[in-house]
């Protein structure tokens, strides 16, 4: 983003100086710099490459210098490939000097971490299995100081809560760098092996490898998200009265999940969920949900398949998850009265929960072509009357909390025609087509 806040330039500041402080004892008469110069030529061009190909970072080639090298000639290594590294967000000069202060920081503690346990002495032995120890000490500190500073950066620059802004990065983060350190330490010991580079370079295969399959995962996970996308133009087009609904609920199952504290990879299937919610309709006859009045039973009952027809859709898509749940489930109700199977209790999936009330919340506070928006207020007191009945009352308080810290902003939902003066409730019809409370009037 081309607008940082001030605070935020101050903090890469503050970084970018303690990256220099770690780098000031060079050049020093004891730099190994027939090490130095290799390793950071080879990070380099492993990190453009990577970054060229959306594979994220790689750090094998850090960690290596990591347990190769003391602590300021290891942060050097880091310099090159974090400043030379595509940027495609502006802007690039800061955002390439806080990558390379973060970097920096981090290979530097990992690496006074290493050094102090005798770290670089067992791994010129090599000493197993003693030098996993170090080795391991060292990828905590690693972890530990990118946490530390990438909360830091999400506190200050997105202005994310701080209660939520280090939630889950350690652990997020730490898995991925044990396993590139431990291609770095292979790294480190056939470097110093009577094979030499060469042999050590070999690592970087496999980890090459490993690279291309998690690039063609996202090539596959970006052309399941098209679908996604196909899918809810579909329903937006059949159904026009709800047209944006379906993404309006993605973004309020995403409010709600965040509120409850759930993790950032469950946030993100809770906005699928919300987003296909309806998908099922693909499979409900037009007449029906175009339909003005009352509904038959028998046309009730057609109706309210489509969270089957939306399951036999979705079950194929693996990484949706729990996503699929809420698909088939959304209309179920805590007292036991909902559809398709009448669910009650703990027995309803938790995404299924969330989605119901996002699904309501949106049916309510949307201006449709039958009926004008309720205010947020009374869409908000509908909710929590219907709680502990229809809703539960924990995504209740959490919708609750997160509208009145965000707020929220519907739009006209039908062909963009401001509505007439509103209809007369239909029989439950409008609330089976749309989702909103049941009953309410």
């Amino acid at each position: 983003m081309d607008a940082v806040p001030a605070r935020a330039r101050v903090y890469v500041a503050g970084a970018v100086l303690a990256a220099l402080l770690c780098l000031s004892p060079l050049p020093g008469p004891d730099t190994p710099w027939r090490l130095v110069f290799p390793l950071a030529v080879l990070y380099a061009g492993c990190e453009r490459v990577a970054r060229s190909r959306f594979v994220g970072t790689c750090y094998p080639v850090l960690l290596a210098g990591v347990f190769l090298l003391p602590p300021p000639a290891a942060a050097f290594v880091a310099l090159p490939g974090a400043l030379l590294s595509p940027v495609e967000q502006r802007p690039a000069a800061l955002r390439r000097a806080w990558r390379a202060a973060q970097l920096t920081l981090a290979a530097w503690a990992a690496a006074q971490v290493h050094w102090t346990l005798g770290g670089r002495d067992a791994v010129a032995a090599p000493d197993f299995p003693y030098v996993l120890l170090p080795a391991g000490a060292a990828v905590l500190a690693f972890c530990a100081v990118l946490t530390v500073l990438d909360g830091g950066i999400l506190a200050l620059a997105d202005r994310v809560p701080a209660r939520r802004a280090w939630r889950g990065l350690f652990w997020r983060s730490l898995a991925p760098v044990a396993v590139h350190g431990l291609a770095g330490l292979m790294m480190a010991v056939l470097w110093l092996s009577p094979y030499g580079p060469v042999a050590a370079l070999l690592v970087l295969l496999p980890m090459g490898v490993a690279s291309w399959a998690f690039a063609q995962y996202h090539r596959e996970r970006a052309a399941h998200q098209a679908t996604i996308r196909a899918l809810v133009q579909a329903v937006d087009i059949k159904d026009g009265y709800t047209r944006g609904h379906s993404e309006r609920v993605g973004r309020a199952s995403m409010m709600i999940a965040r509120e409850l504290g759930l993790d950032d990879e469950r946030v993100e299937t809770l906005r699928f969920a919300g987003i296909l919610h309806d998908v099922g309709k693909l499979g409900v006859p037009t007449r029906l949900l175009r339909k003005d009045g009352p509904l038959t039973p028998e046309e009730r009952r057609v109706i309210e398949l489509h969270p089957e027809y939306g399951h036999e859709m979705v079950r194929g898509i693996r990484f949706l998850g729990e996503a699929r749940a809420a698909v088939l489930h959304h209309h179920e109700r805590l007292d036991g009265s909902g559809y398709p199977y009448g669910l009650a209790g703990a027995q309803i999936p938790e995404s299924a929960r969330v989605v119901a009330v996002a699904d309501a919340f949106d049916a309510m506070t949307s201006t449709r072509s039958y009926s004008r928006a309720r205010p947020v207020s009374a869409a908000v007191e509908e909710l929590r009357r219907c709680a502990g009945a229809q809703f539960d009352p924990r995504m209740v308080g959490a919708l609750v909390r997160a509208v009145a810290r965000h707020g929220w902003h519907p739009v006209v939902t039908a062909d963009g025609t401001p509505a007439g003066p509103p209809r007369p409730a239909a029989g439950g019809g409008d609330a089976a087509r749309d989702g909103a409370v049941k009953g309410a009037p």
